[in-house]
C-alpha cells in the first residue's frame, strides 16, 4: 500500500507540473502532447490533486498497518521466549520429565 500510495502521488505531482510548466494560461494549450482546453486542464488539475491526496491516505493507513504489525510481532517474540523459559524451567523442575540417563 505504502508503495501504491506513493505512485499515486508520484503520477499527480507529475501532472501538476506538467500543468503548470508545459500548457499556456487561458488558451489551454498543449498538455503532454495533448491539445486541451483550458476546462479540460482543469479536469486534469482536480484529477492530480485527488490522486495525491488519495495517494497520501494509502501511505498513511499503510504505514500505520505497517508498525501496528511490526509492534505485534515483537510482542509476540517475547511471549514467546517467555513461554519456552517457563518450559525450561518446568522440565527442570519436574523429575517425571527429565531424561533418566
Amino acid at each position: 500500500m505504502v508503495i501504491l500510495g506513493l505512485g499515486l502521488m508520484i503520477l499527480g505531482a507529475i501532472a501538476v507540473l506538467s500543468a503548470l510548466f508545459v500548457s499556456e494560461p487561458g488558451t489551454g494549450g498543449e498538455l503532454l502532447g495533448f491539445e486541451v482546453t483550458t476546462f479540460e486542464s482543469f479536469l486534469v488539475g482536480v484529477a492530480a490533486g485527488a490522486a495525491i491526496l488519495w495517494g497520501f491516505a494509502l501511505l498513511k493507513w499503510g504505514t500505520r498497518r505497517t508498525l501496528a504489525h511490526r509492534k505485534e510481532r515483537k510482542e509476540l517474540t517475547k511471549l514467546n521466549e517467555k513461554l519456552e523459559r517457563v518450559e525450561a524451567e518446568r522440565r527442570e523442575d519436574d523429575p517425571e520429565r527429565r531424561d533418566p540417563a
